[in-house]
């Protein structure tokens, strides 16, 4: 069983910290949430013709994400713009949520869903994104082939060349004359055997037996499987490249309409107000923050306790491949744990710069820990992509064969998520026993 942290970040430790110290995190949240949407604004971040969904008040204390004009600014502004909003969002939200009994219960609980609708629906883009990016270079790797530019999706379709000679070679016999069709099988044969030799060379012989030559027997064993692999990482490719595509500019679209609609209006007035005032309970003034935040550090560690670290502590346990050929599109049975602690990681974090304010000291363990989950979420939505993929109606065996690896290659990065996960929560701080 995991053994529970001693003091992670020191939260219980110095002076008190009272609710004054959760009003001012909670007032620069706010404020970075509004200098964001100045910036996306300013950036061109959202259309014009969304501008016709805002509501509430000409005089709000916040711009509109629809006032911008046609022309747009860099589109790096624009994506730091939308990365800011999301991070103000989630720690105002994982502030209300940690501190719940110091605020308006009311506000609170109006406020907080949205901010988690916002900061979810804003992630979407970015997560299409960074999945399709994944799976291709997954793909590549496996494939044993260079990384080729996404404008040239077709180049990896293309015939390769000892066809298109042999093609042409044939294409010329076949326009011969009778008289000098005469010597056309020998000269057939020739080309053939050169033909299937220089397929040989570059393929190890797959290719030259899918051709209908001999092909060496005993020379590269492991060839046919590879060569098969290759033909079938191009189509498995483009399949995901069409579907994460449309997924991406969906998940687009669907941010601009939020962030022009009056629904996120009603959020930022609200962050806009809580930038001047924070709705604290009475008591909340001499109250001690300290308990609320250690109350969070206990949850992840009984929820840390609840994964088999024990297991993940031996790489390739094969584990992560358990379920791997159900035909369930549901998401991963094992994988709702770790993602649940990465949240109640993520709180907790949020709950010491609350207590700790700008000196909260650096725990290596709770970045390395963090990074671990992260990339077990991103393996875990890769293979859930593949395996969607894969689900696609009459495809070729050669792409769904490839669909597959990369499938199994994602869970083993899980697998080796949770390993570097459970290394890196089990570690001790240098100079304790």
């Amino acid at each position: 069983m995991a053994q529970r942290h001693h003091d992670l970040t020191g939260p219980a430790a110095g002076p008190a910290t009272t609710g004054d110290a959760l009003a001012g995190y909670l007032r620069d949240q706010a404020t970075e949430f509004l200098r964001a949407l100045r910036l996306h604004r300013e950036s061109g971040g959202a259309a014009s013709h969304h501008s016709t969904h805002a509501g509430g008040p000409a005089g709000r204390a916040h711009p509109r994400a629809g006032d911008a004009g046609t022309a747009g600014g860099p589109s790096e502004d624009r994506t730091d713009a939308v990365r800011a909003l999301r991070r103000s969002a989630r720690r105002i939200s994982g502030s209300l949520h940690t501190f719940r009994p110091l605020l308006d219960p009311d506000w609170s609980d109006d406020i907080r869903p949205e901010l988690a609708w916002l900061s979810g629906t804003l992630a979407l883009e970015h997560a299409y994104g960074a999945r399709l990016e994944r799976l291709l270079l997954a793909l590549n790797r496996l494939s044993g082939s260079t990384p080729s530019a996404p404008s040239t999706p077709s180049a990896p379709m293309s015939m390769p060349v000892p066809v298109q000679a042999q093609a042409q070679a044939q294409m010329q016999l076949q326009a011969q004359t009778p008289a000098q069709a005469q010597p056309q099988t020998s000269l057939q044969t020739q080309t053939q055997t050169q033909v299937q030799t220089q397929v040989q060379r570059q393929t190890g012989g797959a290719a030259g037996q899918a051709m209908g030559g001999g092909g060496r027997s005993g020379a590269h064993p492991a060839a046919p499987d590879r060569g098969h692999l290759t033909v079938g990482a191009a189509k498995a490719g483009a399949l995901l490249d069409r579907q994460l595509t449309l997924a991406r500019t969906r998940a687009h679209s669907t941010a601009l309409q939020a962030l022009g609609s009056s629904r996120f209006h009603a959020v930022a007035d609200k962050v806009a107000v809580l930038a001047s005032e924070v709705p604290l309970t009475p008591a909340a003034v001499t109250a001690d923050l300290r308990p609320l935040a250690q109350a969070a550090e206990e949850r992840l560690a009984d929820a840390v306790t609840a994964l088999p670290l024990i297991t993940a502590g031996s790489p390739y346990n094969a584990e992560a491949l358990i379920h791997g050929l159900s035909s369930d599109p549901a998401p991963h049975p094992q994988d709702a744990p770790w993602h649940q602690v990465r949240l109640l990681l993520r709180l907790h974090r949020y709950a010491c710069e609350v207590v700790h304010g700008g000196g909260a000291p650096l725990d290596v363990r709770l970045v390395t820990a963090g990074q671990a989950l992260d990339r077990h979420r991103d393996a875990s939505e890769a293979a859930s992509a593949a395996a969607q993929a894969a689900r696609t109606p009459r495809i070729a065996p050669a792409t769904a064969y490839a669909l597959g690896v990369l499938h199994a290659d994602q869970r083993h990065e899980v697998e080796a998520a949770r390993y570097a996960f459970q290394r890196s929560w089990q570690k001790q701080t240098i100079g304790k026993p």
